[in-house]
């Protein structure tokens, strides 16, 4: 179960690479706008006032991200990632950190760009730090009882591979960028992984087993990322973009 309170705690650096990723992509009048897994809607509304006259199409997997688009006035709907196809009038089609989440997601991109019109434009962003300390810790934390409920050490695809997969478009741009968040709070870091990385934690565990599973967790991250002298903590986070013009 997906929290929008919890995601939307950390709004404005979630947002930045939504914004970077559209920056590339150069549709004028597109017909349609489609949202691929719109999570609370604040940044569906921006392809809205970017492109009034196209139809935006928004949808999550989670019914509760849905009601909070929703309630932002976006016309959300629940589907899935898997078995959604895009409509024959998709001009611009938008996945911002969903990807990760679906094992069979380089195929689906593939299938995309193979069935989207000529001249639209597909364009997504997917976290890349799932190497670095604060995914390791989660799951070693969890031990090998809870290895199931992790996709592995490598749910996303290297910069390269996603530029192969949308070789045949005909303009690709693919790159990475590591952000250097500055969170504060007394746990930041635990709070930024309990709204994404720990959903499927949470879901596996009782509440008393919840409770002592972050008592074990919370300290490892402090140490992994030290608090600042003003109570600040710098958190590096790397992400990968791609955009590509059919």
């Amino acid at each position: 179960m997906w929290d929008p309170a919890q995601y939307l705690a950390f709004a404005d650096h979630r947002a930045r690479p939504f914004y970077e990723l559209m920056a590339r992509v150069r549709a004028s009048e597109p017909r349609r706008v489609v949202d691929v897994g719109c999570g609370p809607g604040n940044l569906t509304v921006s392809l809205s006032a970017r492109w009034p006259a196209a139809v935006v199409e928004a949808f999550d997997s989670s019914p509760e991200m849905v009601e909070a688009a929703r309630a932002a006035g976006v016309d959300a709907r629940v589907d899935d990632v898997t078995t959604w196809r895009p409509a024959p009038d998709t001009d611009v089609l938008v996945s911002n950190a969903v990807l990760q989440w679906i094992p069979e997601h380089p195929s689906i991109v593939s299938g995309w760009a193979s069935s989207l019109p000529s001249g639209a434009w597909l364009a997504f962003q997917v976290p890349g730090n799932f190497t670095s300390p604060s995914h390791r810790l989660v799951r070693e934390v969890a031990g090998e009882a809870l290895a199931h409920v992790f996709r592995g050490e490598k749910p996303v695809l290297s910069p390269v591979e996603y530029a192969g997969l949308l070789g045949d478009c005909s303009t690709v741009d693919v790159w990475e960028t590591t952000y250097v968040q500055r969170l504060s709070g007394p746990d930041p870091v635990l709070e930024w992984v309990t709204g994404t990385a720990l959903r499927p934690v949470r879901a596996a565990l009782s509440s008393a087993d919840w409770g002592a599973y972050l008592a074990e967790l919370a300290p490892r991250l402090r140490e992994a990322y030290p608090a600042r002298a003003d109570g600040t903590t710098w958190f590096p986070f790397r992400r990968i973009f791609a955009v590509a013009r059919v």
